[in-house]
């Protein structure tokens, strides 16, 4: 008899055979995979192997159905559900179980899989998404399996919005309570692709309920059940687990034909099963919420709704309360009035969905003309470094948060980006998961960076700063001090002596930023990796269509 058993639904799923292999190299435990193919035989035949059942069904039943049917053949103390398209940590499986409760649910550490190129004969590679011929050399490209599992991100605590959606919740991270549970932290809620807890558990709160259709909210299920019947959803930091995300453009999209009808349905079981009170557990869904407050995209309405009461404390161990951290947000937004009308309301339509709607932050903003958005203050300037840096000062003044977000007329911000909130309060922070398109083509890069428009600082040193660097500026008329000397992002380099001086960081949001070239851009772009003098150590290539987590950006600039 096996410890676990590691339950892969599979429909068209093209790495299917690899992820199978992946786990039979890194496990290293009384381990067996039980595979179920819904609908349909794998292209590459999937190997002989005594740890290895296979289950097909001629006819598609859905990811829920195929699952339980799966965990229905196991006779373990234990079973994972896995997607058939990740890579895992060596020994994933023995470090699971050696710290498993009997009334946890538990994931690895997720990062991201980098499982494919395309590649020309030339020796071009663009990173995973789209095919087509190459855009170097117009050759055309054959997909190159690379399989790496990337370490940033390292994502490790979620949650749901009201909704419920899932979220990304980074800003957990950041607490007191989180950091002392050391190497096994709870979370709110999962992402789907990869859970463990123990059969009789997975039965008895039947994990992978029917009724909430084929596809669709499967973290939430699992952690609310979990949760609301007495136990902990944990993430074990002693290991991971690399999951492919769907890319855009048709080269690895959803093997099930998903209609909004079928998502929707997901949702409202989830509220009327949770929120609604369907679910007899020991805990109702606003405890749930209370423990983890403040939740990212949950007002105090919403959690009055549900029969909450907002908590005056946070926890920092399981027994010890302390005061909740503070620090108001708040948005500056700096403006030449230059860019292209329909380019600049696409973004401030984003911004404030992302800004003010999703985390309730004001937002002033500074231009050279009058412009109805935000609180807004009009500079009288000519265009230029200098005025754009009075312009950032004139907002900062004008704003009366403690913690200010840099935001620029042309880049398309995701809410994931306001949920950040810098732990340390003398230190300056740079958002680094950023991508650069080129309106023109369409054509996009990512590498490690810190742009001025991803800047997350406490107000009061960013006056401090900018007041410094307006003198600086101005003196001589920038004959001792070239811009280039000076720099674009404060802190992020050691050329001038601050009077003023920080420390700089950068932190990584689940879902990017755009920063759109328009052509009046005040800062120039390089788009090639050799016209750079220092390599990106993160180099990324794609298109409007493939940029990740983003599925609507050309719908968003018209």
């Amino acid at each position: 008899m096996y410890d676990l058993s590691i339950l892969i639904p599979a429909r068209n799923e093209e790495f299917l055979v690899r992820t199978i292999d992946d786990i039979l190299q890194h496990i290293e435990g009384n381990t067996e995979i039980i595979v179920g193919c819904d609908g349909n035989w794998p292209a590459t035949p999937i190997k002989d192997n005594p740890r290895v059942t296979v289950v097909h069904v001629s006819e598609s039943i859905g990811q829920r159905a195929m699952t339980n049917q799966l965990c229905r053949l196991s006779k373990a103390k234990y079973v994972m559900k896995v997607d058939a398209h990740c890579a895992f940590d060596q020994g994933f499986d023995v470090k699971l179980m050696a710290d498993m409760h009997d009334d946890w649910t538990v994931a690895p550490i997720m990062r991201n899989l980098h499982a494919f190129n395309w590649k020309c004969k030339n020796g071009h590679t663009r990173y995973q998404s789209p095919s087509g011929v190459c855009k170097v050399c117009g050759e055309p490209t054959e997909k190159d399996v690379v399989w790496i599992a990337k370490t940033n991100p390292s994502s490790t605590s979620y949650c749901f919005d009201p909704e419920p959606h899932f979220q990304y919740f980074n800003d957990c991270k950041n607490r007191q309570w989180y950091k002392d549970q050391g190497d096994l932290t709870e979370s709110m809620s999962l992402q789907g692709s990869c859970f463990m807890l123990t059969r009789d558990k997975y039965w008895e709160l039947n994990i992978c309920d029917e009724n909430f259709g084929n596809w669709g909210s499967q973290g939430i299920e699992v952690a609310c059940k979990t949760w609301l019947s007495g136990g902990r959803v944990i993430i074990n930091h002693k290991t991971w687990y690399a999951h492919l995300f769907r890319t855009q453009g048709g080269d690895f999209g959803f093997p099930y034909l998903l209609g909004q009808g079928q998502i929707s349905n997901a949702k409202k079981t989830a509220r009327e099963m949770f929120f609604d009170g369907r679910f007899k557990g020991e805990r109702p869904i606003s405890w749930l919420v209370e423990k983890f407050w403040p939740v990212p995209k949950w007002t105090e309405d919403d959690l009055k709704k549900i029969g909450g009461k907002v908590p005056v404390v946070e926890k920092t161990s399981s027994t010890e309360p302390i005061v909740k951290l503070s620090g108001t947000k708040g948005v500056i937004y700096y403006t030449d009035n230059q860019l292209d009308e329909k380019v600049m309301k696409a973004c401030q339509k984003q911004l404030w969905k992302s800004a003010c709607r999703d985390h309730k932050l004001p937002i002033v903003s500074c231009s050279l003309k009058p412009m109805d958005f935000g609180k807004n203050k009009v500079f009288k300037g000519e265009r230029g470094y200098l005025t754009m840096t009075k312009q950032i000062l004139t907002a900062l003044e004008e704003l009366d948060t403690d913690i200010v977000f840099f935001c620029e007329h042309d880049v398309l911000y995701p809410p994931e980006h306001f949920a950040f909130t810098p732990p340390d309060r003398n230190t300056w922070y740079y958002e680094e998961n950023y991508w650069f398109l080129r309106l023109n083509d369409g054509f996009a890069i990512s590498y490690d960076c810190s742009p001025l428009s991803g800047l997350v600082v406490y107000r009061d040193i960013a006056i401090k700063h900018f007041k410094e660097r307006i003198a600086l500026m101005e003196k001589d008329q920038f004959k001792e001090f070239s811009m280039l000397k000076i720099g674009f992002e404060p802190m992020t380099h050691g050329r001038i002596k601050w009077e003023n001086s920080y420390p700089f960081k950068t932190f990584y949001s689940p879902k990017p930023s755009i920063d759109i070239t328009h052509g009046s851009n005040v800062s120039r772009k390089r788009w090639r990796i050799d016209q750079f003098r220092r390599k990106p150590k993160r180099w990324q290539e794609g298109t409007i269509d493939t940029i990740s987590e983003w599925d609507n950006v050309k719908r968003l600039l018209g």
